[in-house]
């Protein structure tokens, strides 16, 4: 069973990302066929600084390997070192009506929030599309937010057999209730877009300072708090167990408990998770060549697969004479 996602090297990776999709796709290499890749491409809707792109990708990368992304067990590259899925984008292009296009909601909302409208924007999912259909995957993990563009990618897919045969596979969203939707410092969804998010890989006093931002309710400190509809106890749970939980669930049900202690615990508890990541990624930065060396080799091994699938797109769509 082959499981695909990719990330964003858009800014300061964070819980969000972590327990939304890298946990996840470090997890799967141990069971499955895991193809995960540095969707730089896609971050230039939001990137304009070629700089400031080149550096979050080596820092993306440094961050899915410091976590324990095994390049043996997985195949791990970057987006743009396999121009293949530009040319199944155009070819993908020509079978996706506007209507699909324009009925996706998060390009309403990303414009709805103040971003410029531009072609990139909107024609996101098909780049997206591309990235699925390529590696012919099975199954992609998404969070709710993305669950549109799978189907617009199923539909794409579909459209395209029914024209040329089955080139393509038709892939299934999976998506993790518990964790597809980790909240941010305000309960919204924890996006850079919103500046709410709790960052990976940072000092002490900065991870602390975002910790203690989380907006909590204004129930007195005697009275019963509800775990239920607190940021906080959202985001605390991702680190616990199931025993942990409950544990935390019955000293919000009793009365006394502080927020303020709650947060002083869960950053005590994010900053000794992540400190020997943090050692391990400085390492890897330190070594760009090695890191670039790393990435090459799982661009050879997933440019091995798109091959194969571009072979196909080629010969039905004429492009082969």
């Amino acid at each position: 069973m082959r499981v695909l996602s990719g990330i964003q090297p858009s800014g300061a990776l964070h819980l969000g990302n972590f327990f939304g999709m890298m946990k996840k796709m470090i997890e799967y290499q141990e069971q499955e066929d895991l193809f995960c890749f540095i969707a730089n491409y896609h971050a230039m809707t939001s990137v304009s600084d070629g700089k400031a792109l080149a550096k979050g990708t080596l820092e993306a990368a440094a961050s899915f390997l410091a976590l324990g992304m095994d390049p043996e067990k997985s195949t791990f590259w970057v987006q743009s070192d396999l121009p293949e899925v530009q040319e199944l984008t155009w070819a993908l292009s020509n079978f996706t009506p506007m209507g699909l296009l324009e009925r996706c909601h998060s390009y309403k909302d990303k414009v709805a929030q103040g971003i410029s409208p531009n072609h990139g924007l909107f024609a996101y999912p098909v780049l997206m599309t591309a990235d699925i259909l390529l590696f012919q995957s099975d199954r992609v993990p998404v969070g709710k937010d993305q669950k549109q563009h799978l189907e617009v990618a199923r539909d794409i897919a579909i459209k395209y057999n029914n024209e040329y045969g089955e080139v393509f596979t038709v892939p299934e969203p999976e998506i993790d209730d518990d964790v597809a939707t980790v909240p941010g410092l305000d309960g919204r969804k924890m996006s850079k877009s919103y500046g709410n998010t709790i960052d990976l890989f940072q000092e002490e006093k900065p991870l602390r300072k975002q910790i203690m931002r989380i907006v909590t309710d204004p129930t007195p400190v005697e009275e019963p708090k509800n775990p239920d509809t607190c940021n906080l106890f959202q985001v605390y749970r991702l680190f616990l167990d199931d025993a942990g939980v409950e544990e935390l669930t019955q000293r919000y049900l009793t009365p006394g408990l502080r927020y303020g202690d709650v947060k002083q615990e869960l950053f005590e508890v994010v900053r000794d998770f992540f400190a020997p990541y943090t050692e391990k990624r400085k390492e890897l930065l330190a070594d760009p060549d090695g890191l670039r060396k790393t990435l090459a080799v799982g661009a050879e091994k997933a440019r091995y697969v798109a091959n194969k699938t571009m072979r196909k797109v080629r010969k039905k769509s004429g492009l082969v004479y």
